[in-house]
């Protein structure tokens, strides 16, 4: 069994207890936290390679609605995320409207190399104390919610499902976020050591892996400031070694098969 799910809509009521789920509808508030019944993946569901946000930000969360469902994942930031995957080796590196193109084509393929999805699959929101305006993206937020009971508790679920019996053919998980001082990295692979109890162990700084599957964090493809630039090597920033480490996590999972089959 595994439980990499479809493209489309995702059925699932984990964190919502017995009541009746409307999709994009249903949301359950802790504190300041609160999650919106809104789960979807994209591409192959017996993915060589998996890509997972934290949750939908703002961009994707607010175009449910009216666009169609290839054009959500990574809306906005599709030319950052296609850097990403360049520099870590699995798309071949070329001018930004290639890659921009090439990010469109993988999350259209329901039969290719790659499942995108997020960690939390539901929209996670913060409530900012200020202004009462609830928010999906922002400084910290990686790191706040994963370190609280309520965030333990829906990653815990998410991961469990999602993470928990992955096919054979999936090698690689790739997680767009490090978190302040790597916390992000440490608190995720608690998250997948729970669902997939074994032998793991550290391959590098960003980089583990149970003997079958590697875990590999990137920057996040929204990261603020020159966090993205400094990680990809574009400012002589120390930044750029964790780039370096995500590629060399990459290369361990697929060997010398890169973007052999982009």
């Amino acid at each position: 069994m595994t439980c990499l799910p479809h493209p489309g809509r995702v059925d699932c009521s984990l964190c919502y207890g017995r009541q009746p789920i409307t999709f994009d509808q249903t949301r359950r508030t802790d504190g300041d936290w609160r999650i919106t019944a809104n789960p979807l993946a994209w591409g192959n569901p017996n993915a060589e390679v998996i890509l997972l946000g934290f949750s939908k930000g703002p961009s994707q969360a607010g175009a449910l609605a009216g666009t169609p469902h290839e054009l959500i994942a990574f809306k906005g930031r599709r030319l950052e995320v296609g850097k990403i995957l360049a520099h870590v080796g699995l798309i071949p590196k070329q001018e930004p409207e290639g890659l921009k193109r090439m990010v469109d084509k993988l999350i259209g393929d329901k039969t290719g190399r790659f499942h995108f999805g997020s960690l939390i699959r539901c929209t996670v929101e913060r409530r900012d104390r200020r202004t009462g305006e609830w928010k999906g993206s922002g400084g910290g937020m990686l790191d706040r919610f994963v370190a609280t009971p309520f965030g333990q508790e829906v990653a815990g679920r998410c991961a469990m499902r999602f993470l928990g019996f992955l096919p054979a053919t999936t090698k690689l998980v790739i997680m767009f976020g490090l978190g302040t001082r790597g916390n992000y990295v440490r608190e995720v692979l608690k998250l997948v050591q729970r669902a997939r109890p074994g032998q793991w162990r550290q391959v590098n700084e960003v980089s583990h892996t149970d003997g079958r599957v590697t875990l590999v964090h990137v920057e996040h493809f929204a990261a603020q400031g020159a966090l993205l630039p400094n990680w990809l090597g574009e400012t002589g920033h120390p930044r750029s070694q964790l780039g370096i480490l995500a590629r060399e996590g990459v290369q361990h999972a697929l060997g010398c098969q890169t973007h052999a089959y982009a």
